[in-house]
């Protein structure tokens, strides 16, 4: 993991809000939506390309907006580099908080807005607050998400109340994309841990908060449309769930990820013990019944034995399936 230390603060503006986005071979058309609707909610944007083919495209794009910057790179170095990145770069420039954003996501037109209210109110309540983060309006879901708390045994679902103007809920964790940074969290608890590559980095990044008695909270009034995974499919699991479909390679991050995480010691028991159950359902489900399920197997497999071996980094490409 990155430890960012005492930053210099000379260049620091209260309030500033900088959104890093990354990008990987990212569809133009939505990358320009996305910008558009970030213009006058924030006070600059960082994009990190990471290896895209369509690279000078993306820079071209990005020209078009006067409070945007292009810094691109000629290899794939992963997700957690590129956030990592962009966040270095938004902390020496001045913000105040930084907002991570994925290529597709698409944040209401009061999002940003919804965000940085909470977390200055947050502030001004004296709540040691790490994070604040967006609902998303999943493409096959048709309904905003929850928030997520640790139960004993399963990840609590916590829906935002009807009539819910102003209204916060606690969250031990939160996905990156919508999600709003404070300064003051990222210089105690640092940056992402790069050496995960993809899958987790959220995750990791909130148990390491958690544990030094940072709070994260989600803002029902702030929304954006995001899509987990290539499509989702619905799947009785006790109840109804929805999970999303991924690229074969993709579970090999998640399980060597989080056997990875499983022998740390900040990770709380409870995220252990639930998360050992969820890769448990997860293993039935995408080895035996949805998407390219002998490649899934394979890759599940793999991850399993590379995270008991504390292997990082990037999946050697040439061992894909």
């Amino acid at each position: 993991m990155q430890i960012l230390g005492r930053l210099d603060n000379s260049q620091h503006v209260p309030g500033a809000v900088t959104a890093v986005v990354t990008t990987y071979e990212p569809d133009l058309q939505t990358l320009e939506a996305q910008f558009v609707r970030l213009a006058g909610q924030i006070d600059a944007l960082l994009v990190i390309d990471n290896g895209s083919a369509n690279a000078a495209e993306v820079a071209q794009l990005v020209s078009q907006f006067s409070f945007a910057q292009f810094c691109g790179v000629g290899e794939n170095r992963g997700l957690g580099w590129a956030h990592n990145e962009g966040l270095r770069r938004a902390l020496a420039e001045g913000a105040d908080a930084v907002l991570l954003l994925d290529q597709d996501s698409l944040p209401s037109e009061n999002m940003v807005v919804a965000l940085r209210q909470a977390l200055l109110q947050q502030r001004e309540r004296g709540v040691r607050t790490a994070a604040v983060g967006a609902r998303y309006l999943g493409t096959d879901q048709g309904h905003p998400s929850y928030f997520v708390q640790f139960g004993r045994l399963h990840f609590r679902r916590c829906f935002c109340p009807a009539g819910h103007a102003g209204e916060l809920i606690r969250a031990d964790m939160l996905i990156s994309s919508g999600t709003l940074f404070s300064r003051e969290a990222l210089e105690s608890v640092g940056l992402m841990d790069e050496e995960l590559f993809i899958d987790h980095l959220d995750t990791e990044w909130f148990l390491r908060a958690g544990a030094e008695g940072w709070q994260s909270f989600g803002v029902c009034d702030a929304l954006m449309d995001h899509g987990l995974g290539d499509r989702t499919v619905r799947v009785w699991l006790g109840r109804w769930r929805y999970l999303p479909v991924h690229q074969p390679f993709r579970y090999y991050y998640v399980y060597r990820n989080s056997l990875l995480l499983w022998q740390r010691d900040y990770p709380s028991r409870r995220w252990k013990h639930t998360d050992m159950l969820r890769l448990a359902k997860m293993f039935f489900v995408f080895a035996f019944f949805a998407g390219q399920r002998l490649k899934n197997f394979a890759m599940m497999c793999r991850g399993i034995r590379d995270g008991l071996a504390g292997k990082t980094g990037r999946l050697d490409q040439d061992l894909l399936p």
